[in-house]
C-alpha cells in the first residue's frame, strides 16, 4: 500500500526505503499508544495517507534541487515530514525542531533504530536560532504552521536569498494569505494541488522565497 499509494504521486520507493518507512510506522503506532504523537485508535490507512504519503509530496521539490539539500522541519511533532523525508534521500540533511521533550525522545528513538546518519533533532522552539541559522538551508517547511500569515514572519530572520519555504496547506483556499504579499517580501515559485492517496485529501504546496 505504501509503494502504490506512493506510485499514484509519481514517487518510486525503493526497497530500503521502504523498509525504513515500515519500520517507522510499527513504532509509530507502539509509541502512540504511550504518549500522544498522533490521534490514537487513527485507522491505519489514516495515518499511511495523511502522514507518511503527505510528508512524502515534499520528495520531488526536493530532489529538483541543485546543490545540496537541507531542509529544516519545524515543530516536526511526530516527525512529519522532516523524518519521513530523511528515510528517503540518505544524500540530503534534515534538522528537526520540535520543543516537546516526549516527541523528541521518540525522534532519537527512531533515528538510532534506523540508523540515520542525515538528521539531527533541536529540542527546542525555533525562535532563539532564528538569527544564527540564516542561510544554513536550502529549504524550510512545517505542517504545524498552516497558515501563512503566521509561518512566513516566523521564519523570515533565517530565510536567505536562495532558501525556498515550502507551505504545506489544507486546501487552495488558504492562498488567499499568500496573495496578500503582493508587493512584500516574498514570491510565489510554484504551486502544487495533489489529493492524497487513498483518503482524498486535499493538499496544496505552495514553494515561496523572499525577493
Amino acid at each position: 500500500m505504501l509503494q502504490d499509494g506512493a506510485g499514484e504521486l509519481g514517487i518510486v520507493l525503493g526497497g530500503e526505503a521502504c523498509e525504513r518507512l515500515l519500520v517507522y510506522f510499527a513504532e509509530l503506532t507502539k509509541w502512540s499508544q504511550r504518549i500522544n504523537l498522533i490521534a490514537r485508535d487513527t485507522p491505519e490507512i489514516q495515518v499511511l495517507a495523511n502522514h507518511f504519503l503527505d510528508s512524502l509530496t515534499l520528495l520531488p521539490l526536493l530532489q529538483g534541487q541543485r546543490g545540496p539539500v537541507h531542509l529544516l522541519d519545524i515543530g516536526t511533532g511526530a516527525g512529519f515530514p522532516g523524518l519521513v523525508l530523511a528515510c528517503v534521500l540518505s544524500e540530503a540533511r534534515f534538522t528537526l525542531v520540535e520543543p516537546r521533550q516526549k516527541r523528541v525522545s521518540f525522534l532519537r528513538h527512531l533515528i538510532r533504530t534506523l540508523d540515520l546518519r542525515n538528521v539531527e533533532v533541536q529540542a527546542d522552539r525555533i525562535e532563539p536560532h532564528a538569527s544564527g541559522w540564516q542561510g544554513r538551508f536550502s529549504h524550510v517547511t512545517s505542517r504545524a504552521v498552516a497558515e501563512p500569515s503566521l509561518f512566513l514572519p516566523l521564519v523570515r530572520p533565517l530565510v536567505a536569498p536562495e532558501t525556498k519555504v515550502i507551505l504545506m496547506l489544507a486546501r487552495e483556499e488558504a492562498l488567499a494569505g499568500i496573495g496578500e504579499m503582493a508587493g512584500g517580501p516574498w514570491q510565489i515559485l510554484d504551486t502544487r494541488p495533489l489529493i492524497l492517496p487513498f483518503t482524498k485529501v486535499p493538499r496544496l504546496l505552495v514553494t515561496v522565497a523572499i525577493r
